[in-house]
């Protein structure tokens, strides 16, 4: 215990056995040391274990999964692995990183692991740190390269991937779209190695899920090679506002996690948020703002045609954008998701030549200073207020509940969905655009888009000429 009385550690729940083989462990744990983020027990207890060798010196898990509550401290844990592996293996590597968007696994690689990297003694490795949109990575003085890839099931074709693959959020995904990407890069490379990382999600977490599965049954059957597994986490029956439970599931309580932060986030978080967050449990779906099921019955061919609006936002970080098309009828598509924001303008300037149909944005949003460039462009344009962002908002939440809404099928606008959150604002209230877990710029494109289009759509220009 520390001088608070608080566990310095605390055993997993399931975890793969270490056996009296090798390990390279080790060897991360000083890069870790001159990263300036000495491990904790418990990621060292992963990295003895997942990077055990047989008697040839070969890696002999191919495989490995960790959950873990949030803050616990598999970040360091994380970009210890890469750089071990990218200045360790004799050999230059290629080791792609992947978060739940391309916009994060990029904002994460360049804002979080580089300046780690770069203001450690390591730093002098590293030969530079590329951050265009298109080729986000680190690139170290032999040759290796730390890349942050794009959540796309083709991220990675026609690539190798000697050094590995690394999953991390993976609660976000729906399906295998990630390690689609990966394994086949991989595939010729018998020493790389598959880390898929994350905090619990809900019902709807299904590619976690099934790892989760995989794991522990490979844990109850004594499997000792090919999957590692290693998960911290309360049990179902465990009181979540009894402090016992938060000590005996979070590793990292006491030591970089202070005790009263997670007593603050029980007496403000949902239950459900705090059981994810903290306690690494699995929820159901239902706890969302607009249940899964009311989502998925919304799903249609829905092709929007006549009287057009094309509903345009940009994240808060600047880093992507979304259009999304409404008509009259109440039906949506999304036209556009992807990364920077230099392609909106001539975007919609094709859209609108090709379609009709008038442009919508909200006027004090990240999107707003799109508006000059419109203007200038001779674009027609909608400007909505905050005000303006509540009724879309609002609308667009009563008329999806009430099932007068038919949405083309997109997994962005999904993603987007599946987080969205509300925000008060006076006596009504507008989406969130607090941090999430993905980009949810596609919403709110949407919602301005559907109020415009049932609303604000009496005067649509002729297409332009151009």
């Amino acid at each position: 215990m520390n001088s608070n009385g608080s566990l310095i550690s605390c055993a997993p729940r399931l975890a793969t056995a270490r056996s009296n083989r090798d390990t390279r462990g080790p060897e991360v744990a000083r890069i870790a040391e001159m990263l300036g983020t000495p491990f904790m027990p418990w990621q060292r207890q992963v990295v003895d274990t997942a990077l055990e060798v047989d008697d040839n010196g070969q890696l002999v898990y191919r495989e490995v999964c960790l959950t873990v509550p949030r803050q616990q401290g598999k970040s360091t844990l994380l970009v210890a692995l890469m750089l071990w592996r990218a200045l360790a293996w004799g050999r230059r590597q290629r080791i792609a990183y992947t978060a739940q968007t391309g916009s994060a696994a990029r904002k994460k690689l360049l804002d979080d692991f580089a300046p780690t990297i770069l203001d450690s003694p390591l730093g002098k490795y590293v030969s530079r740190v590329y951050r265009l949109a298109a080729d986000p990575s680190v690139i170290l003085s032999n040759g290796s390269r730390i890349e942050a890839w794009p959540s796309t099931p083709t991220a990675g074709h026609g690539q190798t991937l000697s050094g590995g693959g690394f999953i991390d959020e993976a609660m976000a995904d729906y399906d295998d779209r990630r390690e689609q990407a990966m394994l086949p890069a991989m595939a010729t490379i018998p020493q790389a190695q598959l880390w898929i990382v994350s905090t619990a999600g809900t019902d709807e977490s299904t590619y976690l899920l099934r790892k989760v599965s995989t794991g522990r049954d490979a844990i109850s059957t004594g499997l000792s090679e090919r999957i590692a597994y290693f998960e911290w986490s309360a049990d179902p029956d465990d009181d979540p506002d009894d402090e016992a439970t938060w000590h005996a599931c979070m590793p990292a309580l006491g030591t970089t996690v202070n005790l009263e932060a997670v007593r603050h986030a029980r007496s403000t978080q949902p239950d459900g948020e705090f059981r994810r967050a903290w306690l690494n449990q699995f929820t159901k779906s239902d706890e969302r703002i607009i249940p899964a099921t009311v989502w998925q019955a919304a799903q249609a061919d829905a092709m929007p045609d006549g009287r057009l609006v094309f509903g345009v936002d940009i994240n808060l970080d600047r880093t992507a954008a979304a259009i999304v098309v409404a008509d009259e009828h109440g039906r949506i598509e999304l036209v556009e998701h992807r990364e920077g924001v230099e392609w909106i303008a001539d975007r919609l300037a094709d859209l609108r030549n090709i379609h009709g149909g008038n442009i919508a944005l909200d006027a004090y949003g990240p999107a707003g200073v799109l508006s000059e460039t419109l203007e200038q462009r001779k674009l027609p344009h909608l400007k909505y207020s905050t005000r303006e962002m509540c009724y879309a908002a609002n609308l667009f939440f009563d008329d999806l509940m009430q099932n007068k809404m038919q949405v083309r099928p997109h997994q962005s606008l999904t993603d987007a969905v599946a987080v969205a959150q509300k925000k008060p604002m006076g006596y009504s209230w507008l989406w969130s655009r607090a941090p999430q877990a993905v980009d949810v710029s596609p919403l709110h494109a949407a919602s301005i888009a559907y109020h415009a289009a049932r609303h604000r759509n009496e005067a649509i220009g002729r297409p332009m000429i151009l």
